[in-house]
């Protein structure tokens, strides 16, 4: 019997296998353990690949291991994404050197229907930014070159998320419609060690936002993008990049926030994970005035009044992790402010709907982000 997981799992008595992030990318690894001290006997070290070889368009969505397997053989099952194509299962023997690994595909149902229609083309990015460089990926429509094109900044959510060039179908839709997409990997990501992730916790709108701002700069330098048609969207974090980014900055034209923050006040009391999350994030607690003060500063409501671009908020009902209580406060806000503003609520949907919800809400949701963004970069 296999069993799905994202890690860690037990190969055998003494072998630890699981999905690790590094750069965006979730690659499976393999580690022996010495059982009587925990120490690692054998295994990557924990620290960033200098080249990610083999692994560069890897992106493992989830591992299965077999507990019955001989423990000499080191393979693993994986659904992941491979050389930009949709997800399928496939094996790889973790046992052998990372250099030489090799995927072995066993399936074709999640890439047959794919191969109907263009993909987007992937770009790398090193962008200069005020605390290093910010690898980011460009989605392009293919045969466009160099030319300015209404452009989209997608924020990934988390904070502790990560684009990899790997397929997604709400990437793949908005280059389909015209659209290059950025798709930044800004300080706070995953997968670029402690030092990318330190200067964003407790400082939500600082750094991350910095990071954004020098991404859609380096990429309007290369001529790549229109500076007068560009757009925002974010989902959970990423809608709160976007609640907080349309409230310090009129660059955008249009923007989509979906299950994102608004206040965070009300989320340490409202959300699944309110006071844990606040308390690991260094956001702040609501037990005493500073506290407030700070969970404040961290809030994009404080904004609402400098918010001038047009605003799609998406709201699942059932969400617990980012309640809808919390986004209604920026709409009443934007409305009584008499703002460009829409608020779609989503019934018996939950946080991450857009991918594991119903398919008719999904389909929903993706037409209302191509027809707001074509009546206002188009």
């Amino acid at each position: 019997m296999a069993h799905g997981r994202t890690g860690p799992a037990w190969l055998d008595s003494d072998t630890i296998v699981a999905v690790v992030t590094d750069r965006g990318r979730s690659l499976p690894e393999r580690w022996v353990i010495d059982t009587r001290t925990g120490a690692v006997v054998e295994g990557p070290a924990a620290s960033l690949r200098t080249d990610p070889g083999p692994w560069a368009d890897v992106a493992v969505h989830q591992l299965a291991v077999a507990p019955e397997a001989p423990s000499s053989s080191g393979r693993v099952a994986v659904l992941a994404t491979l050389g930009g194509r949709a997800m399928d299962v496939l094996t790889v023997d973790l046992s052998v050197p990372a250099a030489h690994r090799e995927f072995r595909r066993h399936s074709t149902f999640g890439s047959a229907w794919q191969r109907r229609y263009r993909q987007p083309e992937m770009r790398r990015l090193d962008v200069p930014g005020p605390g290093g460089p910010i690898e980011t990926w460009v989605a392009c429509p293919p045969g466009t070159g160099d030319e300015a094109l209404p452009t989209i900044v997608d924020v990934h959510g988390g904070p502790l998320g990560g684009w990899a060039p790997a397929p997604h179908i709400e990437v793949a839709m908005l280059v389909g419609a015209g659209y290059r997409v950025v798709l930044p990997n800004i300080r706070g990501s995953a997968g670029y060690g402690a030092d990318w992730i330190t200067p964003q916790l407790g400082a939500w709108g600082g750094v991350d936002v910095d990071d954004v701002h020098a991404a859609v700069d380096h990429v309007v330098e290369l001529g790549w993008a229109d500076p007068a048609r560009l757009g925002i969207m974010g989902l959970s974090y990423g809608g709160f990049v976007v609640n907080w980014i349309v409230g310090t900055t009129d660059r955008f034209r249009a923007a989509v926030s979906e299950n994102g923050v608004t206040n965070q006040v009300a989320v340490w009391a409202n959300s699944d994970s309110g006071p844990e999350y606040c308390r690991a994030a260094r956001l702040g607690d609501p037990l005493s005035s500073d506290g407030v003060e700070r969970l404040w500063r961290q809030s994009p409501l404080r904004h609402v009044s400098e918010v001038r671009a047009p605003l799609l908020l998406l709201q699942a009902e059932s969400d617990l992790r980012c309640p809808a209580s919390d986004n209604e406060q920026l709409f009443v806000a934007l409305r009584h402010l008499r703002r460009d503003v829409e608020y779609i609520v989503y019934p018996e949907s939950h946080h991450t709907f857009s991918s594991t919800g119903r398919p008719d809400r999904r389909i929903d949701r993706m037409e209302r982000v191509l027809a707001w963004f074509a009546a206002h970069l188009v």
